[in-house]
């Protein structure tokens, strides 16, 4: 079974030694992922579009990988301020309400305090 690396681009996975997903025959498995724009390595502090932008470089991961949100199977958000979480459930629900994928969210700090959301998702490609 091959084993495919992908990457965003992301200064933070030379530094850390990590993959944005690993491709494992139909399995794609996407690192927690925050909302920072890789392009420009910036980092919104508005909640909703660290969220958007989490979900966006999911989907690119997903991309790359022969995937997308359609497949994903299992998500789990992580949010320091378990509080704030229904403020990212429009933002959830446009990218995830017709897929629904089982889902977790757990609070706990992130690697940098102007970090709001990380997501983490595991899909499933589907054939053709």
């Amino acid at each position: 079974m091959s084993r495919t690396l992908i990457s965003s681009g992301s200064t933070f996975e030379d530094e850390i030694g990590y993959s944005r997903a690993v491709v494992q025959g139909d399995w794609i498995f996407v690192s927690g992922t925050t909302g920072f724009d890789y392009s420009k390595m910036t980092l919104s502090d508005d909640l909703q579009e660290q969220t958007e932008q989490c979900l966006k470089n999911i989907e690119s991961a997903l991309v790359q990988a022969g995937s997308g949100l359609r497949d994903v199977v299992r998500v789990t958000y992580v949010l320091p301020v378990s509080s704030d979480f229904p403020q990212c459930w429009p933002v959830l629900r446009k990218y995830f309400g017709a897929v629904r994928p089982a889902a977790m969210m757990i609070s706990a700090g992130l690697a940098d305090p102007r970090m709001k959301i990380e997501i983490e998702v595991t899909a499933l490609k589907q054939p053709g």
